[in-house]
């Protein structure tokens, strides 16, 4: 019995039964077309030799990024079962809060005017903390909405379908600005999106068998929110898992928000030994520079210092162009590992076609980036080189083949 089902298959068989940790890893044609589209060399002859006939499993090394997102709505139980059955280890759930203070999987709290069907409910849409504005050619105005889970119940949210996250700025109507998924993604798996509040996560892929990676996403309302703090919110995600009988091994919390990792190391030891600080100060601190030590406050020792124990930056800052021509660890890299720092990364999988340069996520190496194979050769410089330990990636077929071909577990 061959141990590969192809694409059609895997994405055929979703409404079966579920994974578990153990099973067959449907991996899908998509792996051996980036081997066959890498540069020639060792990697892609190692990767070759590997073959399509061999058993993949599941491996921690393979963590989901919020489901299956390149051809499922993310943070629904589709994409949720479709990352498992691509062997993910860890499957991700951003968590937000409801206007009633439930916990709910979404990237972002006021993301689902471009991530759900609530646009086309007007009396959801109603609730928006602004319902869609069109775009106005005659003086430049942009399309927009902004539809938080903090505008809806529980019940409210519950009612919603996932859809692709994209919206079109120049769109003159509701279903123009919905209707704007990348031509690289697509819409065959989107008809049902079902999302997902965090209780229904843990079920989920505990039933699975997978490890939970959830992020305390940060509140784009004012806080506290009805009274609702911070602290109340990180405790709430922490207490769900202790409700649920999940031991704090199987869980890695994970935030932007520094103060939330020492919340946990504080009040929560087990689980916030475990935790993931999400370093995108690329965005937040315009002098931070990767290859610039003192640029980095605070800085790799220090973090070391107050109990964190694992790293999470994006894909671009672990890499450079080396002297050389090829790709090398960057100085940001080197300080992580010698300040004894676990590193993990994301987001592979998630920059469309490669040809061109890749966009944000391969910026420090942009010059080398020129075909869809080049996320392999990227996949094992930050193993290898850079000493990673998982990545997150939007297609986990991807990280599942190539932690079997290397060994990792």
């Amino acid at each position: 019995m061959r141990s590969i089902i192809l694409g059609a298959a895997l994405l055929a068989g979703l409404s079966g039964g579920e994974a578990r940790a153990g099973e067959i890893a449907q991996i899908g044609p998509r792996p051996f077309y980036l081997v066959d589209s890498m540069k020639p060399g060792p990697v892609q002859d190692r990767l070759r030799a590997c073959g399509s006939d061999r058993t993949y499993t599941a491996r921690a090394f393979s963590i989901a990024h919020r489901g299956a997102p390149l051809q499922f709505p993310e943070h629904t139980r589709e994409g949720v079962r479709a990352a498992a059955r691509m062997g993910a280890g860890s499957i991700e759930c951003d968590v937000v809060f409801t206007r009633d203070r439930h916990l709910v999987c979404r990237h972002a709290q006021c993301d689902l005017h471009t991530t759900t069907d609530i646009l086309t409910r007007p009396e959801l849409a109603a609730k928006c903390s602004r319902d869609f504005q069109p775009a106005d050619p005659a003086t430049g105005r942009k399309a927009s909405a902004r539809c938080c889970t903090s505008d809806l119940t529980l019940a409210e949210f519950r009612t919603l379908n996932g859809k692709m996250d994209a919206f079109d700025a120049e769109a003159t109507t509701r279903a123009a600005y919905m209707n704007a998924t990348p031509r690289w993604r697509t819409d065959l798996y989107a008809t049902t999106g079902t999302p997902m509040t965090h209780g229904e996560y843990i079920a989920l892929v505990k039933s699975l068998g997978r490890r939970f990676i959830p992020e305390l996403k940060a509140p784009e309302v004012a806080m506290p929110f009805g009274g609702y703090t911070q602290d109340q919110y990180a405790q709430a995600m922490i207490d769900a898992y202790r409700q649920a009988g999940v031991p704090a091994a199987d869980v890695r919390p994970q935030s932007f928000q520094l103060r939330d990792i020492l919340y946990w190391l504080e009040a929560e030891p087990d689980f916030g030994r475990q935790a993931l600080w999400l370093d995108n100060r690329d965005e937040t601190d315009p002098g931070f520079d990767p290859e610039t030590p003192a640029s980095w406050k605070p800085g790799m020792a220090d973090l070391a210092a107050l109990g964190l124990r694992t790293l999470a930056p994006p894909l671009w800052m672990l890499v450079r162009v080396g002297a050389g021509g090829g790709i090398e660890p960057s100085a940001y890299a080197r300080a992580a590992k010698a300040a004894g720092l676990e590193l993990i990364t994301w987001s592979l999988e998630r920059s469309g076609p490669l040809k061109g340069g890749g966009g944000y996520y391969y910026k420090s190496i942009r010059p080398l980036i020129e075909r869809d194979g080049d996320v392999l050769a990227l996949l094992d410089v930050l193993y290898r080189d850079v000493g990673v330990t998982g990545v997150f990636s939007d297609w986990p077929a991807t990280t599942t083949f190539y932690a079997n071909c290397m060994g990792i577990e």
